[in-house]
């Protein structure tokens, strides 16, 4: 087989290989077969992350290794969403350290198996679901309010309040939203007024 640059598909692949990663769908939008995928694996130049979700390998991702890994895992997971621990160590609302990656799917979903990642089955997907740039990757997470109240509502009672304490001491550009966080934490049924008022006088 030709090389890359005499390949009938060079001028395709090049678009795919300016992305961190891509799915499988969009090289076959460009004309690329599932067999041109399989040989630049074997080539180096890309990774099979999981079905239908393929890495590029040479391009700098500015991610630590942790978070990259992360935003992989989120990212072939169809509805994922990074939550809990992994969304606190992301916004600096623990101290916890990110030994699995949290992923959160819709309740009707299955749970997909993935190593290291802990996946959380939650209704109401859609409160508080926002993205963001990773390095070069785009995913998505849930926001610092909706994650601080899903604490209450998933971790431990220790955790929960350390993340509502960092939570309201933010400041400058990320400075606490407590009628954003009291909404969700009525919509989501989550008592959490007396600790919000116990931390703030």
């Amino acid at each position: 087989m030709s090389n890359m640059k005499n390949s009938k598909y060079a001028t395709a692949l090049a678009v795919l290989l300016q992305m961190p990663i891509f799915k499988a769908c969009e090289a076959r939008t460009l004309g690329i077969p599932s067999r041109m995928l399989a040989y630049y694996c074997q080539k180096g130049r890309i990774e099979r992350v999981s079905r239908g979700l393929y890495r590029v390998l040479d391009i700098p991702t500015d991610v630590g290794l942790d978070f990259e890994e992360l935003v992989l895992t989120a990212s072939s997971i169809p509805h994922g969403v990074i939550c809990l621990i992994s969304a606190l160590c992301y916004y600096n609302l623990t101290d916890q350290i990110m030994r699995e990656y949290w992923i959160a799917v819709p309740n009707r979903d299955r749970s997909p198996k993935r190593p290291h990642t802990r996946i959380v089955r939650m209704r109401n997907m859609t409160l508080g679901q926002t993205k963001v740039k990773i390095g070069k990757y785009s995913v998505k997470i849930f926001d610092r309010e909706r994650t601080v109240i899903d604490a209450f509502r998933y971790l431990s009672h220790e955790v929960a309040i350390k993340a509502l304490q960092m939570y309201l001491r933010m400041s400058g550009g990320s400075k606490p939203d407590i009628q954003k966080l009291s909404k969700y934490a009525t919509l989501l049924k989550v008592s959490i007024a007396h600790y919000v008022m116990a931390l703030t006088t």
